[in-house]
This record gives C-alpha cells, structure tokens and sequence, in this order.
C-alpha cells in the first residue's frame, strides 16, 4: 500500500475531479493508481494523452497486446489486471487465457506474436536490442511508423508500471474479471515478486 496521501473521491477539484470523473465515466471506478498519480495531475493528464496518441495510431487491439506483453516482462500485476480486463473488448475470454498463458500458442497472427515478442524482451532485456529486433517487426509488415509505435506504446508502459511498483500502488482487481482470467494472466508473477506477494496476500 502506497504511503502517499491521496485525494478522496468528494473532495477533488479542478483536472484532479476531471480524471476522476472520466475513470468513473469510463470503467464505473477510481482505481488506487489513478489516485495516487492524479496527486500530480498535469502529469498524469499528459500520460493519458500519450496513450491515446500511441493507441490512436497503433490501433486498440495491437496496443492493448503490446501492453500486456510489456507488463508481463515487468511483472507489473495492476497492468495485467487491467489491460487483460481491455483485451476483452478485442477477444473472447477463452482466448484471452491462452495468449495470457503462451501468446505463441494463443492463434495470433505472425504480426502480432512479433510485436508481443519486441515488447516483451523490451521490459526484459532492452539494452540488448538492436536492429535485429525492429527488422523482425519490417519482415512481418509492420510499417516504420507502426514500429516506432510498438517501441512508444512498450517503452509508455514500462514508465507507468514502474511508477506504480515504486510507490507501492495496490493492485486493484477489475470488476467482472473472472478467477480463471485471473489466474492466467498473474500466472508469471509468482509469489516471490512484490507484485505478487502483495496480490497473494489481498
């Protein structure tokens, strides 16, 4: 549980009540890192804008993919939580499982493993990259533009994940999310990192 003091929902003002209202507007619920961050609103304003410009040009369903291969190689539990909850707009539950479980195994396209891949050795081993890796995306036809965008929308999610781990944000479980989604995509957690041991002890 984070330290800070964060602004109870009736008490907040200005872009803070904003971002507030349109988390309610949007997913029915403030979740804890929104509270935490808003506490520097312009900030977290400017990383929403961020995320759409990436998004908006990547397209939902390859950023929602590139984010969950990015926060599984960071073990970040909020953002798998999350995003796995956003995936489900893109997939059925049953699919969703099995890319949680092995995205080689889960019918994706050869674009889409690639993409899942980059973003993944990026929160795990980025200082090793090297063209190799953007030519893995150009061979299955990702144009430069998409390319730049795959490294933005992994390279985004390593800032905010690791914002949250370092403050100690908790792990919020979306509403719906069912048991066994939840279990597939924390599968690679385990309970000897700290975002596990914290989600095994709620």
């Amino acid at each position: 549980m984070s330290i800070v003091e964060t602004v109870p929902e009736p008490q907040a003002t200005g872009l803070a009540g904003e971002i507030y209202a349109a988390d309610i507007q949007t997913i029915g619920y403030v979740p804890s890192h929104t509270k935490v961050l808003v506490l520097n609103p312009e900030a977290c304003g400017a990383w929403r804008a961020l995320q759409s410009a990436i998004a908006g040009s990547l397209g939902m369903r390859r950023y929602e993919l590139v984010t969950l291969a990015a926060a599984r190689g960071l073990c970040s539990a909020a953002c798998l939580l999350a995003h796995g909850k956003k995936t489900l707009k893109f997939m059925a539950e049953a699919d969703l499982i099995r890319l949680a479980r092995d995205h080689h195994a889960a019918d994706l396209s050869a674009a889409e493993v690639a993409m899942m891949d980059f973003a993944y050795k990026l929160s795990t081993n980025a200082v090793s990259m090297d063209d190799g890796d953007s030519q893995s995306l150009r061979d299955v036809g990702f144009s430069d533009r998409e390319i730049v965008d795959i490294a933005l929308a992994a390279a985004a999610r390593n800032y905010f994940s690791k914002a949250l781990q370092a403050l100690a944000v908790d792990v919020d479980v979306p509403p719906g999310l069912s048991q066994p989604l939840q279990d597939a995509l924390l599968a690679p957690l385990g309970a000897e990192t700290p975002a596990g041991r914290e989600l095994h002890a709620g």
